[in-house]
């Protein structure tokens, strides 16, 4: 058992600059709670001249992995560097190494999870990554622990900060989309370039782990069905509204008889939902176990003070377990064999907008072509029409009926001379 605890930080953006100032700075309290004392002994940085928090002494930076990699007397290395190369490569060899790793990496995460969990067992190592889903929420930790003795149903959760807090102002305000992701960029929410966000390319990788650790199986990026919120007009909130639902980008992962599906698009979801009341950049996951029931996490999903609280409360964890002699407990196996599933055979309750001829039998037509493939029609909205281009916007609200069915009768409804465009198709999720 060691007599103290040293730490080396890879990265000091805004989160490692958060994890920094925790650790300089509560020195006193990290000792009484973990019951030893933990010093931040190395800082990775690529520029060692950046001016940064007066509080970070200049001698604790280097330009050089290896000083961390290399050090014996280093017993836990954060990575919150980002992206995916090098910092996959120097979790490896920090595990290979004998070190604890605790990570905010949700793509590294997401694409080599199963492995890097493997490598830490094997070594007799803990590698921890509740910050890399959720912010300050503690969803990873309670799948890999407090709901291990559930069979899980189902993850439903508002995982992008970025696209909530959009999709609030849209809906509150009926801002346009660019307006809204500019506001979301002035205050921080959004980066430079949010096309990972705003596609859905964050919320996938996000879900890919807890869907991962939720099914003891390793559930890609690649397995999770995306669409973007970029396809949104105001009018859609409206009009959602009128028929008594919010729209919000949801993650979602079920599984049913042997088959896994995961997905993130934005959906329809009843005002009276939970996660319909879940505005600007606060997330929340809901978990659907056989013995727990519906269990709802919610807190702000990004950050420094929330991704920070959640690396600090791995590294307190793994502090207490080097100060008791405390073996790693063993990694959820991810050996389940269970189908991942495309969607296409998917049924959900749909929402159509499209521009149309104002004209008699124009409706007709339409549903002509929907219901011979089977999609049964529950309401229809005429909304905005233009008398000088004789046009009308449509909404229509279908029963369940099978994806694959859908999108082939829109196609066929968008080739109607009719037709002017089909501008939206949203899954309501009831």
């Amino acid at each position: 058992m060691p007599g103290e605890i040293n730490v080396g930080l890879m990265g000091l953006g805004v989160v490692g600059g958060g994890v920094a100032a925790a650790l300089l700075g509560r020195p006193e309290e990290l000792t009484k709670t973990i019951g030893l004392p933990m010093n931040l002994k190395r800082i990775l940085v690529r520029d060692p001249d950046k001016p940064r928090e007066s509080n970070i002494p200049a001698d604790l930076l280097t330009t050089n992995p290896e000083e961390i990699l290399t050090d014996q007397s280093i017993h836990v290395v954060v990575e919150v560097m980002g992206g995916s190369q090098p910092a996959a490569r120097y979790i490896k060899d920090a595990l290979s190494a004998g070190k604890h790793v605790v990570t905010a990496n949700k793509e590294v995460m997401a694409r080599q999870g199963p492995e890097l969990m493997s490598l830490a067992q094997g070594n007799g190592v803990n590698l921890l990554f509740e910050a890399s889903v959720g912010g300050g929420i503690p969803i990873v930790g309670c799948l890999m622990k407090e709901l291990l003795a559930n069979e899980v149903q189902s993850i439903r959760g508002i995982i992008n900060g970025t696209t909530n807090y959009i999709l609030t102002r849209m809906a509150n305000h009926f801002t346009d989309f660019h307006q809204a992701l500019a506001e979301a960029q002035d205050r921080g929410f959004a980066e430079a370039d949010p096309t990972n966000d705003i596609d859905g390319m964050d919320a996938a990788y996000k879900l890919a782990i807890l869907a991962s650790l939720a099914y003891h199986q390793q559930v890609r990026p690649e397995d999770v069905y995306r669409q973007g919120i970029g396809s949104l007009e105001a009018k859609d909130f409206r009009y959602a509204q009128e028929l008594g639902y919010a729209i919000k980008s949801l993650a979602i992962a079920t599984r049913d008889n042997g088959a896994i599906r995961a997905r993130v698009y934005p959906s329809l979801v009843p005002l009276d939902n939970m996660l319909a009341k879940v505005d600007g950049a606060y997330n929340a996951v809901e978990v659907d176990g056989d013995l727990c029931g519906k269990v709802l996490f919610h807190g702000l999903g990004a950050g420094r003070e929330p991704t920070t609280s959640a690396v600090v409360g791995d590294l307190i964890e793994i502090g207490r377990k080097l100060g008791t002699g405390g073996r790693p407990a063993p990694v959820t196996q991810l050996d389940g064999k269970d189908r991942i599933l495309p969607i296409d055979d998917m049924e959900s309750r749909y929402y159509l907008r499209l521009n149309a001829a104002d004209q008699a039998g124009v409706l007709a037509e339409i549903a002509r072509i929907l219901g011979e493939g089977n999609i049964s029609i529950a309401s229809v909205l005429q909304k905005d029409t233009d008398q000088a281009a004789q046009t009308a916007e449509l909404v229509i609200t279908t029963h369940p009926a099978r994806e694959a069915s859908v999108r082939e009768a829109l196609r066929l409804v968008s080739n109607l001379e009719v037709v002017r465009e089909v501008n939206n198709l949203l899954r309501i999720e009831d």
